[in-house]
């Protein structure tokens, strides 16, 4: 076994990961060689061109105004459907808190002033408040990294859950990938482990079917998942009225989304790309495309996505055929040096492949983009300081009436 290993990574050009073979235990090797067994090396031929975009067309938001005249027939049937056990809801919560100055999962970040308050809590205080109206627990799966699985798991347990129904609660793993040095060499974090790091967050239906996640949906027969970000404090989680506008407008998935503060606000904006849903970056918006603007003086491309997305569960089944475009990402990975002593950079090193969820949005047939307000729906915590912080999302909060 040990043999066919090194044969094949030197047939890769990454024989170099085998140094140390000879230093470790008969246990460790087995141990590095499952792990070997085990990566998706395709990342290795990963082509590092910029993937070519289609034709962009602008895709116009079920308004706030449209949203409040049928609001009691949208919730009807959002309550309908989470009573009947059809809608399940999937927290992405693999980060870590390091962008806040925290070393651990940035769910367990404490954002209350005069009490404590974690982001997790204000997340399940969210989803309890549907449980209430709907008398019915919602299945919540949540997806952590392999390294913060066991960090996030004790914060919970330690917390009860924060009244949440443990039985309806479910963790899982996201699939890990190697990283590559700037040559394209894989790394080692330990003399019989290779660096590796989460698949990105387009990868959380794919590793819910490997960790057996989408047995248990089977099981319980859920219809619908919700999928939403672990730094959006005030998501609002299995909402009734967006799955009932969803559900209504016959269409396969939906899209929470807000209207933009201003042209050159940078926020991905939910569009029509050669006539399916799909995202379009800021950065890849022409000059043209960020000031159009419709005769009734809208911007033609108005509405920035917040990640909270509404998919049905048949259509997701059908994108597990598919394998999502690889986006690298320059950042700063831990390796073994040439002396095998272990280097945290100070600057970016190194290149993690990630999928992203914004394309499993453009492989639906179509997409209801939904308009939320911003100032209750949209308080990301991405940094410390400044816009999207854990200042501007603590004021959002009080704005809401959330104690902290």
């Amino acid at each position: 076994m040990k043999h066919k290993t090194s044969e094949m990574m030197s047939m890769l050009d990454q024989n170099h990961v085998m140094k140390y073979m000879d230093e470790l235990s008969a246990d460790e090797q087995k141990e590095f060689i499952d792990q070997i067994d085990s990566l998706d090396l395709s990342v290795l031929s990963a082509d590092a061109t910029e993937e070519k975009r289609g034709e962009f067309s602008p895709l116009f938001a079920t308004t706030l105004t449209e949203i409040d005249e049928k609001r009691e027939k949208f919730k009807k049937i959002g309550i309908q459907a989470i009573q009947e056990g059809k809608v399940g809801a999937v927290l992405l919560a693999g980060g870590q808190g390091s962008r806040l100055g925290f070393d651990k999962p940035k769910g367990t970040f404490n954002i209350g002033v005069d009490k404590e308050l974690y982001i997790f809590e204000c997340l399940i205080n969210n989803l309890m408040e549907v449980v209430k109206e709907a008398h019915t627990w919602v299945p919540l799966f949540i997806m952590t990294s392999v390294d913060n699985k066991k960090d996030t798991i004790d914060f919970f347990r330690e917390h009860n859950y924060f009244g949440y129904s443990e039985d309806n609660v479910w963790f899982f793993a996201q699939e890990q990938l190697p990283t590559v040095d700037t040559n394209g060499k894989l790394m080692l974090s330990g003399k019989g482990t290779i660096a590796t790091a989460p698949n990105g967050n387009g990868g959380w239906y794919a590793s819910m079917e490997k960790t057996g996640m989408l047995k248990i949906l089977r099981d319980i027969r859920v219809k619908w998942l919700n999928v939403f970000a672990v730094d959006n404090v005030l998501q609002r989680i299995a909402d009734p009225c967006f799955i009932g506008a969803v559900i209504d407008s016959g269409k396969v998935s939906g899209a929470k989304v807000v209207a933009k503060a201003d042209p050159d606000e940078k926020v991905g904006v939910l569009c029509l790309e050669d006539g399916k849903p799909s995202i379009v970056e800021y950065y890849e918006m022409t000059e043209e495309m960020r000031t159009r603007r419709e005769p009734n003086g809208l911007l033609s491309y108005n509405y920035g996505v917040i990640l909270n997305y509404l998919f049905r569960v048949d259509k997701l089944n059908q994108t597990l055929k598919v394998k999502l475009p690889l986006h690298r990402a320059f950042k700063k990975i831990k390796y073994l040096n040439d002396d095998g002593i272990l280097v945290s950079p100070e600057e970016p090193n190194a290149y993690k492949f990630e999928t992203l969820a914004l394309d499993m949005v453009k492989l639906q047939d179509n997409c209801l983009a939904y308009e939320v307000d911003r100032t209750k729906e949209f308080a990301p915590v991405k940094n410390k300081t400044g816009v999207d912080s854990v200042d501007s999302a603590r004021e959002l909060l009080k704005m809401n009436g959330v104690e902290i």
